[in-house]
């Protein structure tokens, strides 16, 4: 064989013996089949088989397989974020005429879908109040074909009666999905509850390290996994194997990290109850928080997000403040070792449950650091914003 050759083509090697705890990351875009019948009949493979590497990896496969057993679904498809797995599950079952019902605190760039993408090709939506609970009934119309749900809601955190929406929707024949990003599938399970479709953001609790973007869309019924399916094949999205193999990693962890961080913003709630400066904790493990009954009913615990209220007449401080954190890191998104905070402008996009103007809302998400370390951090921040 040439020496061009050699470099090419890869030697055949045993692989007896050979026995990893680590998934193999396959890089692919080209899959070789064995014969030309073989690439000629590619599409007999399904929607299960390997035809090209866009479609998937036995990696990919492997991230897939293990989230659809921790939701108790039949498939997982990836995506490259939790917007994109919102946005794929919305145009993959709804068309023109049609109509989606979103809560008031969905994630924003979820509400700037509708408004921006879907409603000038012909959807329409609609906002709900995420309390409404059975009321939701009087809002499905001979129109509505998806009701979405986020629970708990962006920063907010109200708890959304998730079984309940999901059985009035079901049998006006109506389709639900639920963002399940901040309890994620060890704390919640929104399709053992009824609901259709359950998207998470994996860039968080399943990365866990604030190093990778990547979403799932988790179903029961395959011909729904089907719909989903086209949309990705045919508008051309995949993920790299690289980043389910970061995810693998992460998932590994998640269940410890969750009951430490969990654990440890429980405690800060509690403890923020007494702070002059907050008026409100946003917590779902807080009786006083927005669906609290319904979290206590349906979820295994608590994550590591939370929000706190400041009071309005500190409102101006709330920025300035920020510069005496030194553990936590201002910031979007969550899930990963470090503690983040974000200061969040939410009254803008609620248009049902208004949000009063005057308050300043505080995303906070508790990470690995030495907790006594990040608690004097918290009370560094508050002490700035209650100085003179």
């Amino acid at each position: 064989m040439h020496d061009l050759t050699c470099c090419v083509q890869h030697p055949a090697v045993s692989h007896d013996g050979f026995s990893s705890l680590a998934v193999p990351t396959y890089r692919a875009s080209t899959i070789v089949y064995d014969d030309p019948e073989s690439f000629a009949r590619r599409s007999e493979r399904g929607l299960d088989g390997y035809t090209y590497g866009l479609h998937g990896t036995p990696t990919t496969r492997t991230l897939e397989a293990q989230l659809t057993a921790l939701h108790r679904g039949v498939r997982t498809m990836l995506v490259p974020s939790g917007q994109a797995a919102v946005a794929v599950t919305m145009l993959a079952v709804l068309l023109p005429g049609q109509k989606v019902l979103i809560p008031d605190t969905t994630y924003s760039p979820v509400r700037k879908l509708c408004e921006d993408y879907l409603a000038p090709r012909g959807i329409s939506h609609a906002a709900y109040d995420p309390l409404i609970g059975s009321g939701i009934a009087d809002l499905i119309d001979p129109q509505t074909r998806l009701i979405w749900m986020e629970s708990p809601g962006s920063g907010t955190m109200e708890v959304q009666d998730v079984p309940t929406i999901a059985r009035i929707a079901r049998a006006k024949g109506v389709l639900t999905g639920c963002d399940n990003t901040w309890a994620g599938p060890l704390l919640f399970k929104p399709l053992i509850h009824g609901v259709d479709i359950a998207v998470e953001a994996l860039t968080k609790y399943v990365g866990g390290h604030s190093d990778l973007l990547l979403g799932s869309i988790t179903v029961n019924d395959p011909t729904l996994r089907k719909s989903i399916k086209d949309v990705l094949r045919l508008v051309g999205i995949g993920v790299s194997p690289d980043e389910a193999a970061l995810a693998l990693r992460g998932i590994e962890t998640m269940g410890v990290r969750m009951a430490h961080t969990g654990r440890i913003a429980r405690e800060f709630a509690q403890r923020l109850q007494t702070s002059a400066v907050v008026s409100r904790v946003l917590h779902p493990a807080l009786p006083s928080c927005p669906g609290h009954e319904t979290w206590k009913r349906d979820f295994a615990g608590s994550s590591a997000v939370f929000s706190i209220v400041v009071r309005p007449e500190f409102r101006e401080r709330v920025y300035p403040a920020m510069a005496a954190l030194r553990v936590f890191a201002i910031g979007a998104s969550w899930g990963g070792t470090r503690s983040l905070i974000a200061p969040m402008n939410v009254a803008g996009d609620r248009t049902v449950r208004r949000w009063d103007s005057s308050e300043s809302l505080v995303r906070i998400s508790v990470g690995l650091e030495e907790p006594g370390e990040l608690w004097s951090d918290v009370e560094s921040f508050l002490a700035a914003i209650a100085a003179t």
